[in-house]
């Protein structure tokens, strides 16, 4: 494939950065929303369409058939009739899809799941296609649906298709046809205000803005190491495809569930694989949102399989929760396949195979049978709450003292003073230690003050970031 894929879809919205909606959704989830299904034959334009809703890349968007697998829901603020408001909208696998792992029935699965859960139903088809009989198909589906059915016409980028939106009258399902262009915007207004007229808020306010969750939870990992499962048995539902063959999730999906009136968020991500393996855009989109939901989250579980060794990749993928600060739990999953495994032996196989994540928490579980499970979510929550830690200023220091009272900062026969240190924020605890020269402070020591303020301070299994500011800096800085 190209270094760089092809990426003249959606090509208003900027590729590099969060828009702002991207950045609510990445501060909070929604309350209770009315919920919006896409539905279609694949390659219709629904993932763009998804991506046009809420303003920013969500969903990947790529003209291979079947890139869309799993149900991703994301909240959108469209503008109605009666002004902004929040929905849910669900993007969805294409009905009718010829999946090359032959995942064409769990993908249809998750199709009438979201349809049999939304308010309202956009049916999308494609002006420049015409009518297929795969349309035809998917309107039979459609057909006594209870939920409100628009049917939408995309590419219709100016007037080249206009003339084909007519006959897709033919399909005899739903209200419309409304012809719009999801990559161009076109044809949206007139949409979005019949979904705002058939579709009234449930509570007055209630839909008008996000709520924040309590804790993002990353579940990132190999191939086939179980995520998808386990984010199913922590939502309560099947809202991820779970298959043996892997790869199966292809896309970061955000995923809400509940625990004693607080909301969370998981985050499923595509299994990563070596670089070099990575077989078309498809791939390469999965494996940069893998590490976008690293980026995104508040604690992650690096979750991996316990009847396979460690390799390259998992300590690649190790180096870059490392690299990014977060609060990381080691997730020994599928303990049940291993039983004649003792768990202090492969707690040790883990230690001298990730020596760099010592501090993180190591938690067995089996996703399948659902044992462990709701014990990670705790330990999770723990962790979450620990990193937002502030240390008094005077505690700080008297760790500091005692620990260069026990070891000296000596490099190259000069003498490394630390004057004081401050903590400067927290999610991950950073404090900044202010010292007479930083070049002569050596790696090796500054990992020894990590390592007992994460001791001294109660920080056990959090990461811990320290600036270090000389006097030149010092100066500077006031």
């Amino acid at each position: 494939m190209n270094d760089e894929p092809d990426e003249d879809f959606d090509a208003d919205l900027d590729p590099d950065q969060d828009s702002e909606l991207e950045a609510e959704l990445d501060t909070g989830m929604f309350a209770p929303l009315r919920r919006i299904a896409i539905v279609g034959r694949p390659n219709v334009g629904k993932s763009t369409l998804l991506n046009r809703m809420a303003n920013s890349r969500v969903a990947i968007v790529e003209p291979t058939a079947g890139v869309t697998r799993d149900r991703v829901a994301v909240p959108a603020r469209i503008s109605t009739g009666e002004g902004e408001r929040w929905f849910e909208v669900v993007d969805t696998g294409g009905i009718g899809i010829v999946d090359r792992d032959d995942l064409g029935p769990e993908v249809e699965a998750q199709v009438l799941a979201a349809v049999q859960s939304s308010d309202l139903v956009l049916f999308l088809v494609d002006a420049k296609d015409g009518l297929t009989p795969l349309d035809g198909e998917v309107a039979k589906r459609l057909r006594g649906i209870a939920p409100p059915v628009l049917l939408v016409v995309n590419k219709c980028e100016g007037r080249q298709a206009g003339w084909a939106v007519g006959e897709f009258r033919r399909l005899g399902v739903g209200e419309g046809p409304f012809a719009i262009s999801a990559q161009g915007g076109e044809g949206l207004r007139e949409l979005y205000e019949r979904i705002g007229e058939l579709l009234p808020p449930l509570e007055e306010g209630l839909d008008e803005a996000p709520t924040a969750p309590y804790m993002k939870l990353a579940i990132v990992g190999l191939r086939n190491a179980g995520k998808s499962t386990l984010v199913n048995c922590l939502a309560g539902e099947e809202r991820m495809i779970v298959s043996e063959i892997p790869g199966t999730t292809r896309d970061s999906v955000d995923v809400r569930f509940e625990r004693d009136g607080e909301t969370f968020v998981v985050i499923d991500s595509a299994g990563l694989r070596k670089k070099s393996k990575i077989a078309d855009a498809i791939e390469f989109f999965s494996d940069a949102r893998s590490h976008r939901a690293i980026r995104r989250a508040d604690v992650v579980v690096h979750l991996f399989d316990v009847s396979q060794e460690l390799g390259q990749i998992d300590k690649t993928l190790t180096r870059y929760v490392i690299d990014h600060y977060k609060p990381v739990i080691l997730g020994a999953n599928k303990w049940d396949l291993v039983s004649d495994m003792e768990r202090q032996q492969f707690v040790d196989y883990i230690r001298a195979e990730l020596p760099q994540l010592s501090w993180a928490p190591i938690h067995f579980l089996s996703a399948r049978e659902g044992r462990g499970v709701e014990s990670l979510l705790r330990l999770a929550r723990k962790l979450f709450e620990q990193s937002k830690t502030e240390v008094p200023t005077g505690q700080l220091n008297r760790t500091l003292e005692k620990a260069m009272e026990e070891r000296s900062p000596i490099a190259n026969g000069a003498r490394v003073r630390i004057y004081y240190g401050t903590q400067i924020t927290t999610r991950p605890p950073t404090f900044r230690l202010y010292v007479n020269d930083k070049r002569f402070l050596t790696r090796n020591y500054v990992r020894y003050l990590t390592g007992r303020l994460r001791e001294s301070l109660e920080l056990e299994n959090l990461p811990i970031r320290l600036e270090l500011t000389d006097k030149a800096e010092s100066k500077e800085r006031s």
